[in-house]
């Protein structure tokens, strides 16, 4: 069984690049966005709109409520199941999306870890308010330092994940990869990365941030939070949801939040890039993915794998 993975940064063109291979090959769009299975959350997420889609079904989008937690172990398994069922019905399934940890979850798994510790977790946090997460990416270097020459030293959430694990268990984050299954263990993927030079990329992040203003993400998340969602839940945590609560607060104006969301944008497109090149087996393609010499590029590659010549 072969499933065709397009990843890469944000704001490249992977769907545009998705739905033409789905309709050359035959295929299905399964999604690996953490932010995008939410439900009402979509201005945001750039999810492709029912009359975009061409026919093409689109899998693992608005599978849950926004005031679930959505995790990635949870991803994996029901994607997977999706991608099964894609297959057996003769279509090709074609993953598509920038969520590093939830494409790995679902091609090479993730170790069966110990379940969240809110206490410890509080604690944790205790400590990088009071003496800096640098104290805490310290304090991984000593006790797993795979892991912390892999997470930023700002990536608080991640360093707390690690030390959490490391506390529970007595043994390091990268001590249980080993232990790790993927739920499409036997499949063969081929994962493509589209990139784009930075300056190009700067200019696409810039347009669609004022797209998302302009189609009304502002009233999206006012009409979430007016519904009694918590500020603090998951579904909007990701980029600009984030931003846009801080500014529905009071922490600061439109034009303000607009900047920040175009640079936090940039930061994550360069922690997906430096994730994925760390991934196994990528082949990354230069261009924009709605770009037809793209599109055929990849192609050239996708379509004699499928067939294994």
């Amino acid at each position: 069984m072969k499933l065709v993975a397009i990843v890469g940064p944000t704001a490249t063109g992977k769907s545009a690049l998705g739905l033409t291979l789905a309709e050359r090959l035959g295929g299905e769009i399964v999604a690996c966005d953490s932010t995008a299975v939410y439900r009402g959350v979509d201005i945001g997420t750039d999810k492709v709109p029912v009359a975009g889609q061409r026919g093409i079904p689109h899998h693992m989008v608005d599978v849950a409520e926004p005031f679930e937690t959505y995790s990635a172990a949870r991803y994996a398994t029901a994607a997977a199941a999706v991608i099964r069922d894609v297959a057996c019905r003769g279509r090709v399934p074609i993953l598509v999306g920038g969520s590093g940890l939830y494409s790995r979850a679902l091609v090479r798994g993730l170790f069966p870890g110990p379940a969240r510790d809110e206490a410890l977790r509080g604690r944790l946090q205790r400590v990088a308010l009071r003496r800096g997460v640098m104290a805490l990416h310290r304090w991984l270097a000593r006790v797993d330092p795979a892991s912390a020459a892999r997470i930023l030293p700002r990536d608080l959430k991640r360093i707390v994940r690690a030390l959490e694990v490391y506390v529970l268990t007595g043994r390091p984050l990268t001590a249980h990869f080993a232990d790790t299954r993927s739920p499409l263990a036997g499949w063969d993927v081929l994962p493509m990365a589209v990139t784009l030079p930075r300056a190009d990329l700067s200019v696409r992040v810039l347009r669609r941030v004022d797209d998302q203003f302009a189609r009304g993400v502002v009233a999206e998340v006012r009409r979430l939070l007016d519904a009694g969602l918590p500020p603090s839940a998951h579904a909007l945590s990701g980029l600009v949801y984030r931003q846009v609560v801080e500014m529905l607060g009071g922490v600061r104006d439109e034009a303000a939040t607009r900047e920040l969301v175009v640079r936090e944008n940039m930061r994550y497109a360069k922690r997906q890039v430096t994730w994925f090149k760390k991934e196994p087996g990528v082949r990354w393609i230069d261009g924009p993915g709605e770009a037809a010499a793209v599109q055929e590029k990849v192609l050239a590659v996708v379509q004699p794998w499928l067939v294994g010549t």
